[in-house]
């Protein structure tokens, strides 16, 4: 399996947004905020940023730190009201 990143970019104009299907895999456009986010392998971020950057119709390219957050929480306290309810059976 291959490890994937995202990569947000702040636009100027929406119409050179399809455009960056070449870069990976376009996950979402926001037509408000004018922004795309696409998705590629985690080795390739580094190059497919530097490519985006040069564009002339990019304002900011800025990389996800998802794969990088620790999501195992280690003193996570139950709640007692849950705790009751599993004991009973409920």
């Amino acid at each position: 399996m291959v490890d994937r990143q995202g990569i947000i970019v702040y636009l100027h104009h929406l119409k050179q947004a399809k455009s960056f299907r070449k870069y990976g895999h376009v996950h979402y456009i926001s037509r408000k905020m004018k922004y795309v986010i696409l998705y590629c392998n985690q080795e390739d971020v580094e190059t497919v940023m530097s490519k985006i950057e040069r564009l002339p119709s990019v304002k900011k390219v800025l990389p996800s730190y998802r794969p990088f957050v620790k999501t195992e929480y280690e003193n996570a306290k139950p709640d007692k009201a849950k705790e009751y309810d599993y004991k009973t059976g409920l």
